[in-house]
């Protein structure tokens, strides 16, 4: 273990750093400064977050110049002709029906709420051992509007036994904070002590051959298992680990 957690820190400092940022879906959250425009172009980042990472990063631009580089603002007072745009949306399998909810859904809530914290978290604070019912929570509240049944692919629940990749990127994008300037730590009920690590085929793979799981397989088992695994090597910020097996994935191609 304690090779691994030495191999594992020294791909955390190469990665974590403000270089990561311009190649990641996180920069489009870095380009705003007020928080509810983070969470918001955040949301439609992540969501969007699979496949080639340049298309992701020009299809989030061009959602977030729909709305004239002022989400918060537009989710709350847009008009029905400010839509229009949005009409020809297409990025993989998320069209202009799954974006048209997504901005009705978020007009919804901060009608209601400051942040979208509190959608995941209802309450004051969060005590559970994992973020699981945080991700069952959001899925259920999300979908708790009159809603298109084709949207509902778009975000993962761990009830459906989703390994949740991208929603746990949020949070970690959302929850965690340190002195480098990647992640945001905006977000203060949920602890990084309780951050699942986000578990698609490349972090599985990496895991595996790592030993760090028995099996390849990218599921809500295996991403509790590994973040188990991590926990034992950072207790108190396991999903820093998200860094370095995806580096080891992606760019090294381990």
């Amino acid at each position: 273990m304690e090779n691994l957690k030495k191999l594992l820190d020294e791909k955390v400092a190469l990665y974590n750093q403000p270089a990561f940022i311009e190649k990641d879906p996180i920069i489009i959250p870095h380009s705003f400064s007020k928080k509810q425009d983070v969470e918001i172009s955040g949301l439609f980042a992540a969501v969007l977050a699979w496949g080639n990472r340049t298309a992701i990063i020009n299809s989030s631009k061009k959602l977030m110049q729909w709305m004239d580089n002022e989400p918060y603002d537009f989710v709350l007072n847009h008009q029905e002709t400010d839509l229009k745009p949005f009409l020809h949306f297409a990025h993989r399998t998320f069209n202009a029906t799954d974006a048209l909810y997504f901005i009705h859904f978020l007009q919804w809530h901060y009608r209601q709420h400051d942040s979208l914290e509190d959608a995941f978290v209802p309450t004051k604070t969060y005590t559970e051992n994992t973020v699981e019912q945080a991700l069952i929570h959001f899925h259920n509240y999300f979908f708790s509007i009159e809603h298109p049944e084709r949207t509902k692919k778009h975000i993962a629940t761990p009830a459906r036994k989703s390994a949740c990749k991208r929603i746990n990127m949020y949070l970690r994008w959302m929850v965690r904070k340190d002195n480098k300037g990647v992640d945001f730590g905006i977000w203060k009920k949920i602890k990084p002590s309780q951050l699942v690590c986000p578990l698609d085929v490349h972090v599985a793979r990496v895991a595996h051959r790592l030993e760090l799981l028995e099996t390849n397989k990218s599921d809500w088992n295996n991403a509790l298992q590994l973040t188990l695994q991590l926990r034992q090597l950072n207790p108190k910020d396991p999903a820093i680990y998200d860094y370095a097996l995806f580096g080891l994935g992606m760019a090294e191609r381990f």
